[in-house]
């Protein structure tokens, strides 16, 4: 991405930012989050999250390139327009985001007022209700507590290096048990978070669920279509959820688990034009270079030195 269109974007959320007098910090109001059985809501905390990262990103690689690439920023800067003035401005915006928070759940609300709603889990929704998208009035979905696929759920997959496994754990704890799944996005975000709380029968469960969406028709409407998304979350599921697979501090990384009801499973995966092929079974994880440099990757956080064309088996 251009770092004119990164300004663009950025500028984008700073104008939508407004000062509360109320709360004393910036908020954005009407959006509609990544659940969207909610609409026109307040406070969005994924929304929150992701401008207060996206001005923050903006801002560090603008000084990158005023620092190392000074012809360059002469451009830019003509080109948008940008001034000091609006930096300064675009770092208040993120330092006083707003992020509504519970301090009775210890957990931030998915949205302003979410805990006002009539908090009854899909355990307890008839499952001759379900899909509520196609049994339910959307007044009477907007009103419910029911997400469709992971809204704060999914800022703490895309951030989990900004929380702590033991916030993750009270996030999903809090969080699914209101979640319906009825979308193709949900389930591989949740397996994969599952599996790195070690809850690996729900991370498999999930996995079914991704991988068999439109097989088991689970939403009932696979007359209108495949759900590409699902496709791809099953290879997620597998490789970022059961494998851990993650770059680390500029080196691949890997924690796998696997479920009880599989004896292995194996994927390749291309690391910077070196193919690094990974075996996980029962017991034993084997890695296989394809390559002509040596590498190092981490595997439950302990390095290891592979060799081209060489196994290693940990």
């Amino acid at each position: 991405m251009g770092l004119e269109v990164l300004i663009g974007i950025a500028r984008f959320w700073q104008q939508r930012a407004t000062f509360s007098t109320l709360k004393k910090q910036y908020v954005i109001l009407g959006v509609t989050g990544p659940n969207e059985y909610e609409n026109n809501v307040n406070n969005n905390w994924y929304t929150n999250y992701i401008a207060k990262w996206c001005i923050n990103y903006t801002l560090e690689s603008i000084e990158k390139v005023r620092a190392d690439y000074p012809e360059d920023f002469k451009r830019i800067k003509g080109k948008t327009n940008i001034t000091d003035q609006e930096l300064i401005l675009r770092k208040k915006v993120a330092d006083g985001m707003y992020f509504p928070y519970s301090e009775t759940q210890k957990v931030y609300l998915q949205q302003d007022g979410f805990l006002d709603k009539d908090l009854v889990t899909v355990a307890d929704l008839s499952q001759e209700e379900r899909p509520i998208n196609q049994k339910w009035s959307w007044d009477r979905i907007l009103r419910s507590p029911y997400i469709k696929q992971a809204d704060t759920l999914q800022g703490f997959y895309f951030f989990e290096d900004d929380f702590s496994t033991e916030e993750l754990k009270r996030h999903f704890d809090f969080y699914e048990p209101f979640t319906v799944h009825e979308s193709s996005l949900s389930p591989c975000v949740h397996s994969i978070q599952a599996a790195k709380l070690g809850q690996m029968k729900q991370a498999y469960t999930f996995y079914l669920r991704t991988s068999r969406l439109d097989l088991d028709d689970y939403n009932h409407e696979v007359e209108e279509g495949l759900h590409i998304t699902s496709m791809a979350g099953t290879w997620m599921s597998i490789v970022e959820g059961f494998a851990g697979m993650r770059v680390k501090e500029n080196t691949l990384s890997f924690e796998p688990k696997i479920p009880k009801e599989w004896e292995g499973y194996s994927f390749k995966v291309n690391f910077r034009n070196q193919v690094i092929k990974v075996k996980v079974e029962q017991g034993k994880t084997s890695f296989e270079l394809e390559g002509a440099e040596a590498l190092v990757i981490l595997v439950n956080g302990k390095a290891i030195e592979m060799a081209p064309n060489h196994l290693v088996t940990v």
